[in-house]
């Protein structure tokens, strides 16, 4: 190893070119106020990223930084070392040494002699501990995983079901001690760790549902007696900061927590029903919704097509698909691809759901009265590059949108369509002129979101008839090897683990233009599109079919294969 820089940490990441003098004098400022670590600050501040200050430190400490998110702790390591003690001082043991009697520790600050002298005082022997250098995220969710949750929905429903809990009585008090306020906490911390998207709680006649929903389908979780509801309810509200007292009227609120190493914010909504309010949290991981553009599924040729459009100085680009098909990640997605200090980039959202560095995002606000159409109006009095609308819904928004189009911005907006062709009849149907459409409009993402077959437990089989037609074969063509969805423990018998998305992109030429400009039929336009490349919808899902990524059962879910053969 070459020798240790010991410069300062501000000053070492100033001259490697990943903090400017301006943030470090900020970020000095802060730390004169709150006498933080300046590593944390930084972080805080989203100056630099977690792999950046790792190893800027590895660096400036002459240690051997280590990235946690492949690594397999040693079981003997971890069974030497209590998990209370991993967790307080933020360390984790990863490999044991029994020849040479030394212990690996991956910890955040390797210098902390207070640590190092616990854990030997663990240890059953003398022995050399050798430090590695990890982010302090990514040792929370190692631990999480190693160790296991601290927090046990089983063993809380059981102390629930066991230890005579007053239900009444909860409600006016929220001491982390009584196990309804762990059990909301644990079924938030377990809703992260299997990666859901949303939290149903749902009140019936005589008992509460809880529900996840991950990889776009609900599973049930658990079942709970009726009695624990207010208690639950009112824990939620209070963390949402919304009125315990209203139980009539919808409400929406929003909490914030630390888990597994990320920033996690929990979107709120309570809905009055006959058996009192049902609750669904969404969960917005921002480590998980911001995507770089090739992490997003495209092929090769729908990427340079995407790139290609995003190339273009002004116009309107428009994703549509239905709710929950993954449209606000490729935006949010786009939008980081676009971010530097060369471009001003303002959003309206309803709401915003993650926070960017550097892009001015504005939430719709109704008690000043301010929707779409009103707010792009503010939004270009203040010299936009790039605008993103969260969605078009009415004339009055489009004929904004196309405004700030016509006049030099780059514009983003949602549409809810079932195909790219779809979003030009959509537009007609608010109002749009099909001049106004015609040269203004870049292009049109339409995507679907389908889950992932598991590779352990996949099974092959040789596709029949139906399915070779349904997949554009030839029905005297050689039968391909496709692969249905059995299930096994790590895909929780599913069949299925993650999700993938099915995006066609539609790029609009000056040939393309002059059909809309004429309001051509849909068949004449997808033919126009077909000779430029344009692959549709449901090809791009055959695609993955074939290639053993997901099911025909699977993309017939979330795509309509009515027009493919009887």
């Amino acid at each position: 190893m070459s020798a240790p820089d010991k410069r300062p940490l501000g000053e070492l990441l100033v001259a490697r070119g990943y903090l400017g003098h301006d943030q470090l004098r900020i970020a000095l400022m802060e730390q004169q106020r709150s006498n933080a670590p300046l590593g944390k600050l930084l972080l805080s501040l989203g100056f630099v990223s977690e792999s950046v200050l790792r190893d800027a430190l590895s660096e400036n400490l002459d240690q051997t930084s280590i990235e946690l998110g492949q690594l397999i702790a040693d079981p003997r390591a971890l069974a030497l070392v209590p998990q209370a003690l991993a967790r307080r001082q933020l360390l984790l043991p990863i490999a044991w040494d029994e020849a040479s009697a030394s212990l690996t520790l991956a910890m955040a600050s390797p210098s902390n002699l207070v640590a190092l002298d616990q854990v030997r005082q663990q240890l059953p022997m003398a022995c050399q501990l050798v430090t590695r250098l990890a982010s302090e995220s990514d040792l929370l969710a190692a631990i999480d995983q190693c160790y296991g949750y601290t927090l046990s929905i089983d063993g809380i429903l059981n102390e629930i079901e066991t230890g005579e809990v007053d239900a009444e009585s909860l409600t006016s008090n929220h001491e982390y001690s009584q196990p309804v306020v762990r059990l909301i906490d644990a079924l938030l911390a377990d809703a992260v760790a299997r990666s859901a998207s949303d939290i149903h709680l749902e009140p019936e006649a005589g008992f509460v549902r809880i529900r996840y929903r991950i990889d776009g389908v609900l599973r049930q979780v658990c079942v709970l007696h009726k009695r624990y509801w207010p208690a639950m309810v009112v824990r939620v509200k209070v963390m949402a900061n919304m009125n315990i007292a209203e139980t009539r009227a919808p409400q929406d609120g929003r909490i914030s927590r630390v888990l597994a190493g990320r920033n996690i914010d929990f979107r709120v909504a309570a809905q009055p029903t006959i058996w009192g309010e049902n609750l669904v949290l969404r969960i917005l991981d921002r480590k998980k919704g911001l995507l770089p553009i090739a992490a997003l599924g495209l092929t090769p040729p729908n990427l340079a097509t995407l790139r290609r459009m995003l190339a273009r100085p002004e116009g309107l680009i428009l994703i549509t698909g239905p709710t929950g098909s993954g449209k606000t990640t490729t935006l949010y997605s786009i939008l980081a691809e676009l971010n530097s200090e060369q471009v001003n980039i303002m959003t309206l959202e309803d709401p915003v759901e993650y926070p960017i560095p550097m892009i001015r995002q504005t939430s719709l606000n109704e008690v000043v009265k301010m929707d779409f159409a009103s707010g792009i109006r503010s939004l270009l009095r203040q010299d936009p590059d790039v605008i993103l609308i969260g969605e078009i819904r009415d004339k009055e928004t489009a004929d904004m949108a196309f405004r700030a189009a016509m006049t030099g911005h780059q514009v983003y907006a949602t549409l809810h369509t079932s195909s790219a062709i779809g979003a030009l009849p959509r537009l007609a149907d608010i109002g749009v002129r099909a001049d106004v459409m015609a040269g203004n409009i870049i292009g049109i993402v339409a995507q679907r979101l389908v889950r992932l077959l598991c590779v352990q437990c996949r099974t092959p089989y040789r596709a029949g008839v139906r399915e070779r037609q349904l997949l554009g074969f030839a029905t005297d063509a050689p039968a391909p090897t496709l692969y249905r969805a059995c299930g096994c423990p790590a895909c929780e018998q599913q069949g299925y683990h993650g999700r993938t998305s099915v995006i066609e992109i539609l790029r609009l030429d000056a040939g393309l233009d002059a059909l809309v400009a004429t309001a051509a039929s849909r068949d004449a336009l997808l033919a126009a599109a077909g000779e430029r490349g344009f692959t549709a919808l449901i090809d791009d899902a055959c695609r993955l079919v074939v290639a053993g990524i997901t099911t025909l059962d699977e993309i017939a879910r979330v795509i309509d294969l009515s027009e493919r053969g009887p």
